[in-house]
């Protein structure tokens, strides 16, 4: 069979792998064997499956590709963050990032191979869409950065790529990364962030997700929320806050809002207000981001006395507020900074 049009190993569910090597002679077993590897080894290619004989292998060769993400280049910052460049098999490449902070490694890696989304202030959006990555090669960028990392303690779907354009293949990467015959980490350190599509908001509601679920809101208005977020002018707020409320009455859980601190654009105490009041039918801890500067983009940071502002008027309405820090700046992997540059 021609390798253009072997499918994916890694697209396959284990029955579908045992069903294959039966009707080719071998062991029902082998499939759990193979399935190991895949999942649990995080091997990369079928040479690596040293448990089957060398016929096994060249039989897997001869009837299924293994394409993946393997890291080409990385560049380390001065505050510890490591970014990765991974280069796939049709010579795209994708950014995936290693936060480290005291015993914990925070990974943050993409969904797609640039966006569709086309938000002005997000590096990525500026790239446009290329095409959505496979569960292997998402969960490739984990155990690529883990390796070049000290251990991996959470996972964020917060690089490049909108996750909710590219569902089925971010909750089977999920699936994967939490399997008992996979990477075996708990779903509650797995945080998956949109720009908020209403449908597979409430989607995501009725599939009981285990995962916590952050939304990147950016400003609480239409009026704003349309100058930076194009999306925002076909799927307005109203939209956003029905599919907020479904998935709170369905799950009954409180969801993150990310909020990126624009200078003099959507950092005023009045947009603090209207950021509020935006909240109000559910239950959220917000996460105010500092702005990143990315080529092309007219927008600055937030000053220190106006974000302090922010934060205050908020926590005096007893609202749960954090400061992200920004880390990665100094090699283009903070938020917003990440753009798949071909190293």
């Amino acid at each position: 069979m021609s390798g253009s049009l072997c499918p994916d190993i890694r697209a396959l569910t284990k029955s579908e792998i045992e069903n294959f090597l039966l009707q080719h002679g071998e062991k029902k077993f082998r499939a759990g064997q193979v399935y190991e590897w895949l999942w649990k080894k995080s091997c990369h290619s079928f040479d690596e499956m040293t448990s089957l004989s060398k016929e096994a292998r060249q039989l897997l060769k001869n009837h299924f590709s293994f394409p993946g993400a393997i890291i080409e280049s990385r560049q380390n910052s001065a505050d510890g963050t490591i970014k990765a460049g991974f280069r796939l098999f049709d010579a795209s490449v994708v950014e995936g990032v290693y936060i480290p902070s005291g015993e914990r490694g925070t990974v943050c890696i993409s969904s797609q191979v640039g966006c569709a989304l086309g938000c002005n202030f997000c590096a990525t959006g500026q790239l446009g869409f290329k095409r959505n990555l496979s569960v292997g090669e998402i969960v490739d960028q984990i155990t690529g950065l883990q390796n070049i990392g000290n251990g991996v303690s959470n996972i964020v779907f917060m690089g490049m790529g909108e996750p909710f354009l590219n569902y089925e293949n971010m909750v089977g990467s999920v699936e994967k990364i939490t399997s008992a015959n996979g990477l075996g980490m708990s779903p509650q350190r797995i945080t998956v962030s949109t720009v908020g599509i209403p449908k597979m908001i409430k989607k995501m509601a009725d599939d009981d997700p285990k995962y916590h679920f952050a939304l990147s809101l950016h400003a609480a208005t239409d009026l704003k929320r349309n100058q930076i977020i194009p999306f925002n002018l076909k799927h307005p707020l109203r939209e956003l806050t029905e599919a907020l409320i479904y998935y709170h009455r369905k799950t009954d859980k409180r969801f993150t809002i990310e909020y990126i601190l624009f200078g003099d654009f959507n950092d005023s105490v009045a947009d603090a207000r209207d950021l509020a009041l935006f909240c109000k039918p559910f239950p959220v801890k917000i996460n105010l981001i500092e702005y990143n500067p990315v080529q092309g983009s007219r927008f600055v940071k937030s000053n220190p006395v106006k974000t302090q502002a922010f934060v205050n008027f908020l926590e005096n309405r007893n609202m749960i507020v954090n400061i992200r820090q920004s880390r990665g700046k100094d090699i283009a992997a903070a938020c917003g900074q990440l753009a798949g540059v071909k190293y």
